[in-house]
């Protein structure tokens, strides 16, 4: 009566918003789902979208088939992951990460997932994390690593680890004779990785804790960026400890001591859990294995 592939045009049709959305996440042209939908509604001589309506909206029925869609296909997936060998399961592997998982403990990952399931083809995304959240929740992403806000809902989590991060600034800049206040710290300059990352949304509330006020900001996404505005002496910023390491050894920067310390960033593997899958979780598994923000790669 219908096949999984016309149970996916619906699903993806409405997880997506349009016909043309679903076509480029099922790799297959607008026609092609246009025709799955119509001959799935002709199986079941009903209307399962709204054709008056400028977005694809689901009529009762196919609110009906949507409920079947999600239990099928999900049920589908476990049954290939449990019944395929590790070695010759054959899917797509979509993992978010932001940068410093990509400096540091992707490359890992990635060698592990590979050997484990060699016929998976693995698709890392460098993003902020405001934006793989918005990945991970539109369905583009199977997981993602960044700082763990514990905002989502219907979102699984699995702690993986904690980085340390530290104020640094051009060698010179402030003094390195005594601890300096965070708060005095206002008066300068000050480098962030913007409101796109999880840092700074975990660090903005400590900030204000500590009434520390940033008069003067300059926002930038990327750390390697914020390192060299820092040995420029544009300012002080706060960064992950393991991109500093080479440069305090050379002297391009200088740590800052400050009382309070910046406390460390937890990081965690965000799945949606209406998706979960054993073999998303085996990699996830994976992942706490190798997690090593110290790696430099």
């Amino acid at each position: 009566m219908f096949s999984f592939k016309q149970l996916e045009a619906v699903y993806w049709i409405t997880q997506s918003g349009s016909f043309e959305s679903a076509s480029r996440h099922l790799h297959t042209s607008q026609s092609a789902i246009s025709k799955r939908v119509k001959e799935l509604e002709l199986a079941l001589g009903s209307d399962i979208f709204d054709r008056n309506l400028r977005h694809a909206r689901l009529t009762p029925k196919g609110e009906e088939v949507l409920q079947v869609a999600e239990r099928l296909l999900k049920l589908r997936d476990i049954a290939v992951e449990q019944l395929t060998q590790p070695d010759s399961l054959a899917r797509s592997l979509r993992i978010g990460v932001t940068e410093l998982t990509a400096w540091t403990w992707l490359p890992e990952l990635v060698r592990m997932v590979r050997g484990r399931y060699p016929k998976v083809s693995i698709e890392p995304i460098v993003d902020s994390s405001v934006a793989l959240r918005a990945k991970l929740a539109a369905d583009e992403l199977d997981f993602i690593v960044v700082p763990d806000t514990l905002s989502e809902t219907r979102v699984g989590r699995i702690k993986l680890g904690m980085v340390e991060c530290a104020w640094m600034c051009k060698p010179g800049m402030l003094p390195t004779d005594r601890v300096i206040r965070v708060a005095e710290l206002g008066g300068y300059t000050i480098l962030t990785p913007g409101m796109q990352s999880g840092t700074f949304a975990i660090y903005d509330p400590w900030f204000k804790a500590q009434v520390m006020s940033m008069s003067n900001v300059i926002n930038c996404n990327s750390v390697v960026a914020l390192i060299g505005l820092a040995a420029s002496g544009i300012g002080i910023g706060f960064m992950p400890l393991p991109f500093l390491e080479e440069p305090c050894r050379k002297g391009t920067l200088q740590m800052i001591k400050t009382v309070p310390p910046l406390p460390p960033i937890p990081y965690a593997a965000l799945y949606k859990e209406d998706r979960q899958s054993s073999f998303v979780s085996s990699v996830i598994m994976l992942a706490q294995e190798c997690c090593d923000f110290s790696l430099q790669t």
